[in-house]
């Protein structure tokens, strides 16, 4: 991976004029949204080679290139730094002698890398520039990974320190314990490792006799090594103090945010956490920019479900709803598509529980329901703001909808979210609410049900032919399927033996035609809607399943897990 110092980046490429200046713009934009580092983007759409560009930032830095790695790294050279140097500053020694080092540097842009590494190592510092992901694979194998380092840091933990009585303990007892270096370097390489995992989630859970630490990668939670049980303490008052959490207050939960930067990048966490028989669950979901794909086109949406919501989410007014449980990625898919109108002709406002990703562009504002700040109060607000497109993070009362749809028969775009089943069932809860129905039918627009599926491992996916008794759930016989074939990951180092690697959409699009909305004027029930919108090519969430499963992208298990 390049470097992730964009604005240096940036203004390289600017001044060398190695990209249009337009196009510039719009690939800085993609880098924002993404955090994809700048210089990948560049590389990755072919405007100029890797090797190329290399050579061209270190003539502009003064350094010397290496196209190729230096045959073998000497003992002296690798024991001349630490690892924790070697990881910090993303450089590999490979010549070393008592007065000076040489040094391979994945991230050449960082200003204060040659005076810092001359202060620590008291020897004079030459930068050599090297492609970034073999310098890291270098740095890996002769260091370690932070991993490495963290049966070290739990046996460096002096577990005495930790054995008091936690009833007897003061505030600053708590606060002292919380400060102390070890635990600090423990909470960093817990979120630090999380984040290079891409979990979405990390969950700290005290029980009677253990600690336990977990991930939730790709929507499936995985079990760290356990820290020992009186460490919990500690750790989870930490993670509060990060928080700016009441560190004392151990009976209510509490909600907060840390903002904490990670592996060279700002990543935003928030924190609940819950009392428990055992001490303080503390959950952490993770809101990092580079984690989630906010662009619309890599979600794994079939083209007509794209373009679908890329006529819904330009015209001028009516109700456009997302549906599904929790973690389903409805948010996402609704960020995407404000991300593609987002342009400066046009006003969007968006009323969040919480904002979990800012968007430059956007005014977006966290609901507070306990100063009076909801839903519906953010929406009747909104209209004094002359907005074009609002989104609204739930329509989770009569209020918010009727609201809503005041708003788009006023000439607004309101886009929103729903916790149903599938589609059709959207519009039944809608009425459940106290909608009336022809309300219903003269402004909402669209439906889209969806799910997120764990995507085979692309390096270890095998075809394979499933039993029957596999096939039956989802309705399909080995003589149906016919020549289409069957993957599965076997499970290898890429995947963490899991055989899945990232998640994809499965997708059920309910597009309102006058058929549909005679049937909601006449409060048909869900199975008519939906028995309707199929005669007229919707697809069902398990037929998008199928075509996820034959276009070898997700197994049989997941699509049937999930419709």
């Amino acid at each position: 991976m390049f470097p992730t110092h964009s604005p240096a980046i940036y203004e390289f490429l600017r001044e060398q004029r190695l990209v249009d200046l337009a196009q510039l713009d719009a690939l800085n934009e993609e880098h924002k949204a993404t955090g994809k580092p700048l210089a990948d983007v560049v590389v990755d759409l072919g405007i100029i080679e890797k090797s190329a560009l290399l050579t061209k930032i270190a003539d502009h830095l003064g350094y010397d290139y290496l196209p190729d790695m230096p045959r073998q790294f000497p003992g002296d050279a690798i024991a001349a730094l630490t690892g924790k140097l070697a990881r910090g500053y993303a450089v590999m020694p490979f010549r070393a002698d008592a007065a000076s080092i040489d040094l391979l540097a994945a991230d050449p842009f960082n200003s204060h890398l040659v005076d810092d590494l001359t202060f620590a190592l008291g020897r004079s510092v030459r930068l050599f520039l090297a492609d970034p992901d073999k310098v890291d694979v270098q740095i890996k194998q002769h260091y370690g990974e932070d991993d490495a380092s963290m049966d070290e840091l739990l046996h460096e933990i002096s577990t005495g320190e930790f054995t008091q009585d936690e009833s007897k303990l003061s505030e600053h007892d708590i606060e002292t314990m919380a400060e102390q270096t070890p635990i600090i370097r423990f909470v960093n390489l817990v979120l630090g490792q999380a984040i290079r995992d891409k979990a979405s989630d990390i969950h700290f859970e005290p029980f009677e006799h253990e600690f336990k630490i977990r991930y939730r990668i790709d929507g499936a939670l995985y079990e760290m090594a356990p820290p020992p049980r009186q460490l919990a303490l500690p750790i989870t008052s930490r993670i509060k103090v990060l928080a700016n959490l009441n560190i004392a207050e151990r009976r209510i939960p509490q909600d907060g945010r840390i903002k904490i930067t990670l592996a060279g990048r700002q990543v935003d966490l928030r924190v609940s956490t819950l009392p428990t028989q055992f001490g303080e669950s503390v959950v952490l979901r993770v809101l990092d920019q580079s984690a989630v794909q906010l662009d619309i086109t890599q979600l794994g949406m079939p083209p007509d479900v794209f373009a679908g919501i890329n006529d819904i989410i330009r015209r001028p007014n009516g109700i456009f709803i997302v549906t599904g449980p929790t973690g389903s990625g409805k948010t996402t898919t609704l960020y995407s598509g404000l991300r593609i109108i987002n342009t400066p002709d046009l006003k969007i406002l968006t009323a969040e529980d919480p904002v979990e990703y800012e968007i430059e562009g956007l005014m977006q504002v966290p609901v507070n329901p306990l100063v009076g700040l909801t839903f519906a109060s953010a929406l009747r607000s909104f209209l004094r703001q002359d907005p074009d497109v609002i989104m609204v993070g739930e329509i989770r009362d009569l209020e918010t909808a009727q609201i809503s749809i005041q708003a788009s028969l006023t000439g607004h775009l309101v886009l929103s979210t729903l916790h149903t089943n599938d589609a059709a069932g959207a519009i039944t809860r809608l009425i459940d609410m106290g909608v009336e129905p022809f309300l219903i039918a003269s402004t909402l627009e669209a439906v889209l049900a969806q799910r997120l599926v764990r995507r085979v491992c692309p390096h270890c996916k095998i075809a394979y032919e499933p039993p029957e008794s596999l096939l039956a759930p989802l309705g399909i016989t080995r003589a149906s399927v016919g020549e289409r074939s069957f993957s599965y990951g076997r499970g290898c180092g890429h995947c963490n033996q899991t055989g899945y690697r990232g998640r994809l959409g499965i997708y059920e699009w309910l597009r309102m035609s006058e058929a549909v909305r005679d049937l909601v004027v006449q409060r048909a029930p869900t199975l008519v809607i939906r028995q309707k919108a199929l005669e007229q090519g919707m697809r069902t969430l398990r037929d998008d399943g199928l075509r996820a499963i034959f276009d070898g992208h997700t197994t049989i298990e997941e699509v049937t897990k999930y419709t």
